[in-house]
């Protein structure tokens, strides 16, 4: 693939870093940086290979930012980072095995009732709760499956991150917010590897994104920690509406195709 112009790598640079703000904040990056890429005229394998390199820049910033502040403790979370990136691995090998199809046709509708959960629940995440499974069992299950998913398929693996630390672990939204960054830092890192050994990253165009992705997940977490919940949960909300959305419009989207639209 021949050098980007100047002004494109710019274009790419800044949809990174509102990636990185939304990411740090409600996940769903990937909404804005795959789409940035396609229209670049960089193709569909090279895209996804180089969105989990520079995915890299901004879920490790934001994490670094929220064990700054005592959010997170990286190196107690490190098992669970490791199994995310096992699943991801995993699921990034036998993404042509699994029935890809199936999981867009199911993905709107799940991002949809992650929305509607988060915002018919006014008090959810504010405080702490009593956990609903142990942290082992959410370790070797919950864990490696939604990293399995984000090496199949990928978007809004943020967000089923942060419905299960919320309603399974208990946890506040800010401190679910943190632990997540985390663990998308794991899954990508396991996918990425995987890409890369099949030789579909671009590096020029990923260490630019990356760092885009680093500054707006700076600024993004900073965000998210100053305001909390007021901020996190409608953006989680509007960020899973959106990206049903967005994949609904797809022409390619196997509901479209089965009703014949």
């Amino acid at each position: 693939m021949h050098d980007l112009a100047l002004h494109i790598l710019l274009f790419l640079f800044a949809a990174a870093f509102i990636a990185g703000f939304i990411d740090s904040i409600a996940g769903g990056g990937g909404m804005i940086t795959i789409p940035a890429m396609l229209i670049a005229g960089i193709p569909p394998l090279e895209t996804l290979g180089t969105n989990k390199l520079q995915s890299l820049f901004g879920s490790g910033s934001a994490s670094l930012a929220y064990a700054r502040h005592g959010h997170v403790s990286l190196k107690e979370q490190l098992p669970m980072a490791a199994m995310a990136a096992l699943g991801s691995i995993l699921g990034a090998l036998l993404a042509t095995v699994v029935p890809a199809d199936a999981l867009k046709a199911v993905l709107p509708f799940l991002l949809i009732a992650i929305a509607v959960y988060f915002g018919c629940k006014p008090n959810i995440g504010e405080v702490e709760r009593h956990h609903r499974i142990s942290k082992l069992a959410f370790t070797l299950s919950f864990v490696p499956l939604i990293g399995f998913y984000d090496g199949v398929f990928g978007p809004g693996t943020g967000s089923f991150f942060m419905l299960g630390f919320v309603t399974l672990g208990g946890f506040g939204i800010i401190k679910a917010t943190a632990h997540t960054k985390f663990l998308n830092f794991g899954s990508n890192l396991g996918a990425f590897f995987v890409f890369l050994a099949y030789g579909v990253v671009l590096w020029k165009v990923g260490l630019v994104m990356g760092a885009g992705q680093f500054l707006g997940a700076q600024v993004g977490s900073r965000f998210a920690m100053a305001k909390g919940a007021k901020i996190i949960k409608p953006l989680l909300v509007i960020t899973s509406i959106a990206l049903a959305a967005r994949l609904l419009a797809d022409p390619t989207h196997p509901l479209r195709i089965w009703l014949g639209m």
